[in-house]
C-alpha cells in the first residue's frame, strides 16, 4: 500500500482560494491524498462569498475555518499549490512546488466569484489526477 500524500493550499488569508481548493480536494481525491490549507496572514474566518458559492454547488465551507501555518501539521509536504501570497508564504519543504496565478476574489462581486471557484475546481482535478498517475508509476 502506498503512503498518503501530503497536499497543501497556500494564500494570504486562507479565507477564499485555498479555502475552496481545500474543498475540492477533499471531495476528489479519496483516500490516498491528506489535503490542507492555511494563510500567511490567516483571517480567522472564511468568505462569505466563498461559502456561498461553493453551497451553490452542494459544499458547505461553513464547516471550514481559516488556518494559520500552526494550525496544520508540521513536516514536509509532497505538493505545495500557492496562490498569490508571493513573498509573505513562508518556505516549507516538497517535492513539488507550484504558485497558481488565481485572482483573489475577496472583494468581486458574486458572478467573478463564481469564475474563480469554476476557474479552481478545474485546476484541483488536474493536479489531483496528476499525483494519482504519479502514484501508478
Amino acid at each position: 500500500m502506498t503512503e498518503k500524500k501530503h497536499l497543501l493550499f497556500v494564500c494570504v488569508e486562507n479565507s477564499c482560494r485555498s479555502q475552496m481548493a481545500e474543498a475540492f480536494a477533499l471531495s476528489c481525491a479519496g483516500d490516498m491524498i491528506e489535503v490542507y490549507s492555511a494563510g500567511s496572514r490567516p483571517s480567522r474566518q472564511v468568505n462569505p462569498g466563498a461559502i456561498a458559492v461553493m453551497r451553490e454547488i452542494g459544499y458547505d465551507l461553513k464547516l471550514h475555518h481559516s488556518k494559520s501555518f500552526n494550525d496544520i501539521p508540521q513536516g514536509k509536504y509532497d505538493y505545495i499549490i500557492t496562490m498569490g501570497c508571493g513573498d509573505e508564504c513562508p518556505f516549507i519543504p516538497a517535492e513539488y512546488h507550484e504558485e497558481w496565478d488565481i485572482p483573489d476574489p475577496k472583494d468581486m462581486p458574486i458572478e467573478e466569484f463564481r469564475k474563480v471557484r469554476d476557474l479552481i475546481e478545474r485546476r484541483v482535478e488536474e493536479l489531483v489526477v496528476k499525483i494519482k498517475k504519479h502514484e501508478e508509476i
